[in-house]
């Protein structure tokens, strides 16, 4: 079989190594890729939001499934074109990718079906968001209502902090259309965690959690980022836990979805912050999560592509993950200056070295190949991912690797996992 990923970043690097490891995958084509997909998979130099070109591209190549990374395709409605033209593509539609396009359909449908989740309002007047806020007691949550690449998700400690995120969205622009409209949300306290499972739009199999990190700096320091590095399993997730999330998180709303005409066939991934009354949303993403995918891939002991075809097909009831029992951590190597402004073009040196350790595995998320040498393309460069016994071991390979690797600013957290270590 011929898989068609679609992305260029270190989640679909991740997806591309994955699925090569299946028996029953002939070649892999990546759509438009990076410099380090290119090494596993082949390249293609189509327009990624050609969605008829792409579907040309599936249908003259015999591709046997096309693998959607991120969510703008997804929300556009990459999967709704390729399902129309007979090809089999994993993904949800765009009604279903509303889950992750606007944050206030999912808070109307969390609050229908009685999914856990902070209470929120919706505004598009700078006004009368402000005297709303003036109403509320710090610390405040902002968020651009539509897709802001993980970064239009404010936590203001002041009033006018809170002000200024609502003025960066409705007047001054930051995030485009996805700030036209901006949700003021309940602060919620605790721990966070991703769980992502796939579903078919009856059923849900829930993968293994993981834990990202947000902010730039060690210490949960700096703005907000796509998301600096990752860890899985998560010491605090108790059995009893993980069925609480899937039974009251998941399930609903799947079937709260179905309830409203929606078939939801992908990956969902629960954003959720694990509060003294248990756990309550955060966000839903329709796709794999970024970096969460890096941790949670190389844990992964089946064959990615079989429940990929399931959902594809409608029904993953036959279905079993399996998993190692090794833990992951992964590092996310960035730009200096992420998450605002930095320079690209630095040439990346030692990956060869660190790719070969033992237990790791580089992904690459901003490269590009140049002159026969990959260069930095990116604000998140790299990821690199550690297997161990313990996360002591992890978070060893791990930084071990990453002191093989140079370019130009190079930056990264030094204390990604050392909370699971500290819990284990």
């Amino acid at each position: 079989m011929k898989v068609l990923v679609i992305g260029s970043g270190g989640r679909e690097h991740a997806l591309v190594w994955k699925i090569k490891q299946s028996p029953m995958v002939d070649e892999v084509f990546c759509v438009p890729g990076n410099g380090g997909i290119a090494r596993e998979a082949t390249d293609v130099p189509i327009d990624p939001s050609d969605f008829n070109a792409l579907a040309d591209f599936a249908e003259a190549q015999s591709i046997g499934l096309t693998v959607v990374g991120p969510e703008v395709p997804l929300v556009a409605g990459i999967t709704d074109v390729f399902a129309a033209r007979g090809l089999k593509v994993f993904g949800p539609s765009a009604k279903a990718a509303q889950l992750e396009g606007s944050k206030i359909f999912a808070k109307d449908i969390m609050e229908k079906y009685g999914v856990p989740t902070a209470a929120a309002k919706l505004f598009t007047d700078y006004g009368e968001a402000a005297a709303y806020l003036a109403s509320l007691d710090a610390p405040y949550v902002v968020k651009a209502d539509g897709l802001a690449a993980g970064k239009g998700v404010f936590i203001a400690k002041t009033l006018a902090e809170a002000e200024d995120a609502v003025r960066s969205c409705l007047l001054k622009g930051q995030f485009g259309s996805a700030g036209d409209s901006v949700v003021i949300e309940e602060y919620m306290e605790g721990p966070e965690l991703s769980v992502l499972a796939f579903s078919d739009g009856k059923n849900v199999m829930p993968m293994v959690p993981a834990q990202d990190y947000k902010r730039a700096y060690d210490g949960d320091e700096g703005l907000n980022t796509g998301g600096m590095g990752s860890y899985s399993p998560v010491p605090i997730v108790t059995a009893e836990l993980y069925e609480d999330i899937v039974e009251l998180v998941l399930k609903p709303m799947i079937e709260g979805l179905s309830a409203e005409g929606i078939e939801y066939r992908g990956v969902i991934y629960a954003g959720l912050m694990l509060t003294k009354t248990g756990p309550r949303v955060l966000e839903f993403n329709a796709r794999f999560g970024d970096p969460e995918t890096q941790a949670i891939l190389p844990r992964l002991e089946s064959d990615i592509l079989e429940p990929m075809l399931a959902v594809a097909g409608g029904d993953i009831s036959g279905v079993k993950l399996k998993w190692k029992d090794e833990v992951c951590a992964t590092v996310v190597l960035a730009s200096g200056g992420y998450p605002t402004d930095y320079e690209t073009g630095f040439e990346i040196t030692g990956l060869d070295e660190a790719s070969v350790m033992e237990g790791v595995a580089v992904f690459h998320a901003g490269t590009k190949l140049s002159e026969g040498k990959i260069v930095t393309a990116g604000g998140r460069v790299l990821n690199v991912s550690a297997l161990g016994a313990d996360f002591a071991q992890a978070r060893e390979r791990a930084y071990a690797a990453i002191e093989k690797i140079s370019f130009e600013g190079m930056h990264y957290r030094k204390d990604i996992a050392l909370r699971a270590v500290d819990m284990g």
